[in-house]
């Protein structure tokens, strides 16, 4: 599949997981890191957001261990969390 085309139905399925709070943690990953993965980073999301939100929003929040399939530095970034933004 054509790499532009993986990239916006990662970015629509980033958006689109059901809740707010898991579309701006996810969604806000993809958008701050997506355009620069490469193939096996986009392989890693495509697995990676299958997994349930409670879960990816645990492991990004640190109160969960990261199971070791995750672990590496695509869950580095993702336990950043300054990408997502925050309004007052």
């Amino acid at each position: 599949m054509d790499r532009d085309i993986r990239l916006k139905r990662l970015r629509f399925r980033s958006w689109h997981r059901g809740t707010k709070e898991a579309d701006l943690l996810v969604g806000g990953f993809f958008d701050a890191h997506g355009e620069t993965w490469s193939e096996a980073d986009m392989v890693w999301f495509e697995e990676f957001i299958e997994e349930q939100d409670v879960d990816i929003m645990a492991w990004a929040m640190g109160v969960a261990p990261v199971p070791a399939r995750w672990e590496g530095s695509m869950m580095t970034q993702l336990q950043d969390i300054t990408y997502v933004p925050i309004t007052k």
